[in-house]
């Protein structure tokens, strides 16, 4: 058997993906097998639209109950307090703390939290750890310009500012 992979992510995110996992359990599940029941009270399975829906629903359902099973069964969760690079100042860019970067080019600054793969959501300001960007960021410190070699191009960014 393979070993797992762990998936870094943060209290919030574990959190939420908990949260989740309780609603499809509780409540999907639950609508899920009524609709089932009511496509079947319909008659004829064979040629019936509304129980093949119900069936992709549910398999649907099942794959992300067990999805998410498996990422929270191999999460772990960072210490976003904890200074993981060892010097004690809690400056350098870790998941879970807050970088402001500019862009040296387009002379604009964004502000990321940087998180976890599975709850990464860049419009929202969460960066993935294990994204191109993310990864460069990765134990640099403010004051720092950080390289990113992309397909489009090379990219630079200057740390602005890091917090927890």
């Amino acid at each position: 058997m393979a070993a797992s992979k762990t998936h870094e992510m943060t209290r919030e995110g574990y959190d939420k993906l908990n949260a989740e996992l309780d609603h499809l359990i509780t409540v999907v599940r639950k609508e899920n097998a009524e609709r089932l029941k009511e496509a079947i009270s319909l008659g004829d399975i064979s040629e019936n639209a509304e129980y093949d829906a119900a069936k992709d629903a549910q398999a649907e359902t099942e794959e992300r109950i067990n999805s998410i099973e498996e990422i929270l069964r191999t999460a772990k969760i960072v210490d976003e307090e904890e200074d993981t690079e060892g010097e004690g100042t809690g400056d350098t860019v870790q998941t879970g703390r807050t970088v402001k970067i500019k862009d040296m080019e387009l002379k604009k600054t964004f502000t990321y939290k940087i998180v976890g793969s599975t709850e990464a959501d860049p419009l929202n300001g969460k960066l993935s750890n294990a994204s191109l960007v993310g990864q460069h960021l990765l134990d640099h410190k403010k004051g720092d310009v950080v390289e990113v070699h992309a397909p489009d191009g090379t990219f630079k960014f200057k740390i602005m500012e890091v917090t927890r």
